[in-house]
Order: C-alpha cells, then sequence, then structure tokens
C-alpha cells in the first residue's frame, strides 16, 4: 500500500505549479529579457530587433527566409521587425535581383557601427545575472537540448 501512495504522492506532486519545466522556462525567459531591456534601450533596440541585428552582424545581407531559420521564428514575425531596424536606420531592405519574391537584408553604415556598442552586451548580462561565461555555456547548451527533444532544432549563439 505504501508504494500505491508514494506512486499517488509522486503524481500530485508532478502537478504542483513549481514542478513545471514549463512554467520555470516561461517564467526565467520573461526574467531574462527583461534584464535586457534597460541594456538594449541604451542601442535603440528591443530585445527581438537585438537578435535580428545579432543574425546580421554574424553575416550580411541575408535573405528574410534566413534571418527567420536562423531565429526559428516565422518570416512574418520577422518582417514588422525588419521595417522598424529599416525605419530606424540601420538595416536595408531590398528586393534580390531575379528573385523579386526574396528579400535580401543588408547593414547601413549606422547598423554596421552598432555591432561595436553591442560588443557590452553579453558581458553586462553576464554580470547582471550573476553568470560566468561557462555557465552561460552550460545554461546553453542544456536550452538547445530542450529545443532537440521537442524536435525544433536550430544552431545558436552560446553568449549571453
Amino acid at each position: 500500500m505504501t508504494a500505491v501512495s508514494d506512486t499517488a504522492r509522486h503524481q500530485d506532486d508532478d502537478l504542483r505549479l513549481e514542478q513545471q519545466l514549463c512554467f520555470a522556462l516561461t517564467v526565467a525567459s520573461r526574467s531574462v529579457v527583461g534584464a535586457y531591456k534597460p541594456v538594449l534601450d541604451k542601442l535603440g533596440l528591443t530585445h527581438p530587433q537585438y537578435l535580428v541585428m545579432l543574425c546580421l552582424w554574424e553575416s550580411a545581407p541575408r535573405t528574410l527566409r534566413n534571418i527567420s531559420d536562423a531565429l526559428a521564428q516565422a518570416p512574418a514575425t520577422i518582417s514588422p521587425l525588419l521595417r522598424r531596424l529599416e525605419e530606424a536606420g540601420f538595416v536595408t531592405r531590398q528586393r534580390m535581383d531575379g528573385n523579386e519574391r526574396s528579400l535580401a537584408v543588408g547593414l547601413t553604415p549606422a547598423g554596421a557601427e552598432l555591432r561595436q556598442q553591442a560588443l557590452a552586451v553579453p558581458g553586462t548580462m553576464m554580470q547582471r545575472l550573476g553568470l560566468t561565461r561557462e555557465e552561460v555555456g552550460e545554461l546553453h547548451r542544456s536550452m538547445m537540448a530542450l529545443i532537440a527533444a521537442t524536435g525544433d532544432v536550430h544552431e545558436g549563439s552560446a553568449t549571453a
């Protein structure tokens, strides 16, 4: 009878909010993105815009499809971000020669210069979150393993 009651107790514990991985991930995500806000405000970027800029600082020009794949987001989600980044003077958007359906996204000189200011972001965030570069790398590997376990695999960066 104890084995049954232990199983029932574990099942009950499994439904406690603080036991839910989805809850912990949701709160952690919201908290970490919130911690980025004042740092990114100084760059004139939102967190989603920062992610787009990271893609472009790695390689530009890139197609809209390439950016959306890298960020594991639908092109329809990325398009408004690109429009706002273009209005801010950080990116250019042009139809590709020979393929009017494909959009090439490049950096303006201001967008390329913004990278210099952004170099401080990872270190600032590690300090704000009280994490070392190694701890960030381990968290990143763990999150990528979770993503892979869900079947939504994509490459990502290992810095804060």
